[in-house]
C-alpha cells in the first residue's frame, strides 16, 4: 500500500494512565505499517510517571510539548495545548487525532483537532457518574470530548448505552473492551523480582494491601479519613503490609505522610514504574483505591476492590461484584475491609466476579474499526 493511503494516527497524551492505555494502541499501529503511519506527541502533563510508561513500552515521541511545571493549574494545561498542538496538526496531517479519557490534555487536544478540523477517536468513551463535581474536573473533559469526538470506542456495553442517551450515532460507536487490559496481561509476571529491597518480600512472606488514593475531590478532609482508615486497619492487622505509593502532588504527599509515615507496617513508596506497579497489584490480597484504571485492571487478576470514591464512572465493576464503592468515610472503610479480610467468602465472591473490562484485544477492535471508517475519517466533517 502506497503511504499516501495509509492511515495517519496521531496519538496525543499527557499523563501516566492515559501513556498505559494508549500504549497499546501506538505498538499495534506499528504493528500493521502497511496500513497505518503513526506519530506520538506528549504534553507531559505529568513528566516523570509519563516517562516511566514510555520506557517500559519502548515509545519515542515525535514531540514534546513538555508543559509540566510546578503547580501547575489545569487553565495553563489546557492553554498551552491549545496553544501549540494547532502547528503539530499542520505539520502532521494526520486523518485522525486519538486521544484517551478524561484529563486536561484530552478534551484540550481534542478541541485543538476539532477547530483544525481533524477527526477525533476517543478511547475509553462514554464513562459517565453524571456528577461534574465527582470527579472534578474529569467528567466535565470527557463529556466535552464526546462532543467534540467523530469515533467513539466504549469500553463496554453500559459505557456505548450512556452515549447513545446522549445522542451520539450508533454508527460511530464501537464497543472495544478496555485498553487497559492489552497492558496489563503482557505486564505482570509471576517471577518478577522487584529491584527495591522494601518491595522484594512483598506479598510473599506476609499479605498484602496495596492503597492508591490521588483524586481531586479527595483533598483536605476526605484524604485525611482515607489515611485514618489505613491507620485504624494496620493496627487491627499487625500482620498485613500496606502499601501505599506516594502520589507527589503536595496536597496528597503531606497528608499521606503525615498521617501514615510512622507506623511500621504501613510502607511509603515513591510512584512505581509501571511494571513494578502491576506486580505489586498482582501480589495483593486486597486493594483500595480511588483510581479509575485499577478499578479496571484488579478484577483481570481476580483482586477485590474497595472504591475510595462516593461515585464512580466505572458501574460495571460495581454490577459485577468485583469491586464496591465504600467512599471516603473512616469507619465504612474499616469495615468493608476487615470484612474482606476476615470472611473466605465474601473474599472468594468478590475475587471470582467476572472482570467486564474486555478481553485484552481491544487495540486492534480500535484500529479495525478504523479501517472500517477510513472514508469517513478522510471525508473530515
Amino acid at each position: 500500500m502506497g503511504r499516501n493511503s495509509l492511515i495517519k494516527v496521531l496519538t496525543v497524551f499527557g499523563t501516566r494512565p492515559e501513556a498505559i492505555k494508549l500504549a497499546p494502541v501506538v505498538r499495534e499501529i506499528e504493528s500493521r505499517p502497511d496500513l497505518f503511519s503513526g506519530t506520538v506527541c506528549v504534553t507531559a502533563q505529568h513528566r516523570g510517571m509519563l516517562d516511566q510508561v514510555l520506557e517500559h513500552f519502548g515509545i519515542e515521541p515525535d514531540f514534546d510539548l513538555d508543559l509540566m511545571s510546578s503547580h501547575q493549574s489545569t487553565t495553563r494545561v489546557a492553554s498551552t495545548v491549545l496553544d501549540r498542538l494547532p502547528e503539530i496538526l499542520t505539520s502532521c496531517k494526520p486523518d485522525v487525532l486519538m486521544v484517551q479519557g478524561d484529563t486536561m490534555t484530552t478534551f484540550s487536544a481534542a478541541l485543538a483537532a476539532y477547530l483544525n478540523r481533524v477527526p477525533v477517536g476517543h478511547v475509553e468513551a462514554g464513562l459517565r457518574t453524571g456528577n461534574f463535581d465527582h470527579p472534578f474536573p474529569e467528567e466535565m473533559n470527557r463529556c466535552l470530548t464526546t462532543r467534540l469526538a467523530t469515533m467513539h470506542f466504549a469500553p463496554t456495553t453500559v459505557a456505548r448505552d450512556f452515549l447513545l442517551a446522549e445522542n451520539v450515532d450508533q454508527s460511530n460507536i464501537f464497543v472495544t473492551g478496555n485498553t487497559v487490559i492489552d497492558a496489563l496481561l503482557g505486564s505482570v509476571d509471576p517471577e518478577f523480582e522487584f529491584m527495591d529491597d522494601r518491595l522484594a518480600s512483598l506479598g510473599r512472606d506476609r499479605p498484602l494491601v496495596l492503597v492508591t488514593t490521588h483524586r481531586r475531590e479527595s483533598f483536605g478532609e476526605p484524604m485525611q479519613s482515607i489515611c485514618a482508615a489505613i491507620a485504624d486497619l494496620a493496627s487491627i492487622k499487625p500482620k498485613y503490609d500496606f502499601v501505599i505509593p506516594v502520589h507527589p502532588n503536595p496536597d496528597v504527599a503531606s497528608v499521606v505522610r503525615a498521617a501514615l509515615g510512622e507506623i511500621s507496617n504501613v510502607r511509603l513508596v515513591e510512584p512505581l514504574g509501571y511494571k513494578e506497579f502491576t506486580n505489586l497489584m498482582a501480589r495483593s490480597r486486597l486493594i483500595l483505591t480511588d483510581s479509575g484504571g485499577i478499578q479496571e485492571e484488579a478484577p483481570a487478576l481476580d483482586i477485590p476492590v474497595l472504591v475510595l470514591r462516593e461515585t464512580t464512572e466505572r458501574p460495571e465493576g460495581i454490577a459485577a461484584g468485583s469491586s464496591r464503592l465504600v467512599g471516603t468515610d473512616r469507619t465504612n472503610i474499616v469495615n468493608e475491609a476487615i470484612r474482606l479480610l476476615d470472611d473466605e467468602t465474601a473474599y472468594g465472591e468478590m475475587a471470582a466476579a467476572p472482570n467486564p473490562y474486555g478481553d485484552g484485544t481491544a487495540s486492534k477492535q480500535i484500529l479495525d474499526a478504523l479501517l472500517r471508517s477510513k472514508a469517513v475519517l478522510r471525508g473530515g466533517r
